[in-house]
């Protein structure tokens, strides 16, 4: 049984089948996010939210003003609703422990003291993987200091930006990491309300990236790692293959690709060369003929 409001009464936002469908083609276009029927309950929620918010008159109202304002506002404030951030310190720590322990090694291994080395973490949510990533660097590798890095992270919400450049987490982001990197990286500003220190809010570049725009994705060249966990999947298959490409062109020869545990590189692009550590599997950009596949 559909859930419904608190009137009883199931929110819709007089969407017909075809019109729904053309809502989910502009989202699908515009950002990558791929809404089937089986999602219409959960999208037409936030619709109806916004057209309230907005004053629409109907649906295709609301669709017109999605395609033809110059300001891309209202597209930010829905992309906005219907991301999803669940995360947390740590997730998946494996792969961190992957990146000092034998990824960088690999990456610095004909490099000078000095060089540059750029991780960006795409889809970085709240900021808790940028910031993992950043404490790993720092306890874990032994080399942190013989180089230049540079971390980078992004997301297509910009809420969630907000709150990952303000650095303010509640316990339950930090109940994996260790109490000393608590105490030692972290502040208590009210109860159970903890801010990560200023010196790595500052070394973090956070922006606003849609995967789907070449103008934004432009921005990223010559990158020695990308995370990228948990966030494809929200993505159709070309979607997919269309963010593997881009990320291709993004990274350094010889870099890598970081994805979330139940996802596959195999399933989206020939553009890689599985990588198996100790630790886990990563994906390292291949050589140029593949581009061509």
């Amino acid at each position: 049984m559909a859930p419904r409001d608190a009137k009883g009464k199931k929110p819709s936002s007089g969407a017909s089948p075809e019109d729904y469908e053309l809502l989910c083609d502009f989202l699908r276009q515009r950002t990558g996010l791929s809404f089937g029927e089986n999602k219409r309950y959960y999208v037409e929620r936030r619709v109806v939210d916004r057209m309230a918010a907005v004053g629409a008159g109907d649906f295709r109202d609301y669709l017109t003003l999605l395609r033809f304002q110059a300001s891309g506002e209202e597209l930010q404030r829905l992309v906005n609703l219907m991301t999803v951030n669940e995360t947390y310190f740590f997730r998946e720590k494996y792969q961190f422990d992957c990146l000092v322990n034998s990824t960088l090694d690999e990456i610095v291994r004909d490099r000078k003291p000095g060089d540059r080395i750029r991780i960006w973490s795409a889809g970085c949510s709240t900021g808790e993987e940028p910031y993992s990533i950043a404490i790993m660097l720092l306890e874990f590798w032994k080399r942190v200091d013989e180089f230049e890095i540079e971390l980078h992270a992004s997301d297509i919400d910009s809420r969630v930006l907000d709150a990952a450049r303000a650095g303010l987490y509640e316990e339950r982001s930090l109940q994996f990491l260790p109490p000393h990197l608590v105490s030692k990286y972290f502040t208590l500003e009210a109860p159970g309300r903890w801010r990560i220190m200023q010196d790595l809010r500052e070394s973090i570049d956070f922006s606003h990236l849609n995967l789907r725009d070449p103008d934004q994705m432009g921005r990223f060249r010559d990158l020695d790692v990308i995370f990228c966990r948990n966030m494809l999947i929200y993505f159709d298959d070309l979607g997919r293959r269309e963010a593997a490409a881009g990320f291709w062109d993004a990274l350094a020869p010889g870099g890598f690709v970081f994805l979330g545990h139940s996802e596959s590189m195999a399933r989206m692009s020939s553009l890689y060369v599985p990588r198996r550590f100790p630790e886990a599997i990563v994906y390292q950009k291949g050589h140029q003929e593949g581009r061509q596949a």
